[in-house]
């Protein structure tokens, strides 16, 4: 059994963990550090990205999320988990976790009544993925190690680096549940060529 984690210290908890759901998976609501070290993935929810961020302090969350990625384990990341995970933030002077070589920007899209849904290409995912845009990010700029998997109106919206997944928008919000099962598929893959990660302490 693969056990995947959903960081529920705020935002769409519930819709992601039923997105999650496959035959070999079992998922784990996340509100204790020690609860990462049994984990072979991990979901950062959308939310308020600056409240995670005080919450992540709070509750003793950033070094152990670190050394989670740092060990190689996948994380996905969408909408305030993408800004979570982000190494550069625009217009501040640095990210929140920094764990992965992206540019973002808040509310590019505007926000909460410019909220929309529409459906994207998502490069090995599928061709018409439901997306629900809330506030939501941009990835403004990109490592050349990142692969952009989905772009809207010429903005990327989503990107993969290794083990690290992340997108502007709510795949959890919709019925559509192939972005998740494809990062299920991500730890799959991770957790068959390494069965055995770092500890995280």
């Amino acid at each position: 059994m693969l056990k995947i984690g959903v960081l529920a210290l705020q935002g769409a908890v519930q819709e992601h963990v039923k997105s999650l759901q496959a035959p070999d998976v079992e998922t784990v609501v996340v509100k204790r550090m020690d609860q990462l070290e049994a984990l072979d993935g991990l979901v950062f929810p959308g939310g308020e990205s600056t409240t995670m961020r005080r919450l992540v302090d709070k509750y003793g969350f950033f070094e152990p999320l670190r050394e989670f990625a740092a060990a190689g384990k996948p994380i996905f990341g969408t909408c305030a988990g993408l800004i979570l995970m982000a190494e550069h933030i625009v217009n501040e002077t640095e990210g929140h976790l920094q764990v992965m070589p992206i540019e973002v920007q808040r509310n590019a899209f505007g926000r909460q009544r410019e909220s929309f849904e529409t459906h994207l290409s998502v490069k090995d995912v599928g061709e018409d993925i439901d997306a629900v845009f809330i506030r939501a990010p941009l990835i403004s700029a990109v490592d050349e190690s990142v692969e952009v998997l989905s772009e809207f109106e010429g903005e990327i919206v989503a990107a993969r680096r290794d083990h690290l997944l992340a997108c502007s928008f709510h795949p959890e919000l919709t019925e559509d549940t192939r972005f998740h099962q494809y990062f299920v598929q991500m730890v799959r893959e991770s957790k068959e060529t390494a069965p055995s990660h770092a500890a995280v302490t």
